[in-house]
């Protein structure tokens, strides 16, 4: 027979960080999913901006707003590389 606190700690894993498997991932995957909208969200707004500055202005090839999407990539970029360090 084993023993009733062999039994208990058999069926708590927990890694040094403190944290069970489950949980580890589950906090992993917020992480990487938070990263991801935060992304869309600057090249969305950059790209809307570039958009609207096209708009006022009344340009017949949109160049602000492919600069805008580009510059909105890098700065999401950036943004990635900052947070997951």
């Amino acid at each position: 027979m084993i023993p009733m606190e062999n039994k208990e700690e058999k069926h708590k894993i927990v890694k040094e960080d403190g944290l069970a498997p489950e949980k580890k991932a589950l906090n992993s995957y917020a992480k990487y999913t938070g990263v991801a909208f935060q992304m869309m969200a600057i090249i969305g707004a950059c790209a809307f901006i570039g958009y609207k500055i096209d708009q006022y202005y009344d340009h017949k090839v949109q160049w602000v707003t492919a600069l805008a999407c580009v510059i909105g990539v890098c700065m999401s970029i950036y943004q990635t590389i900052r947070r997951l360090k």
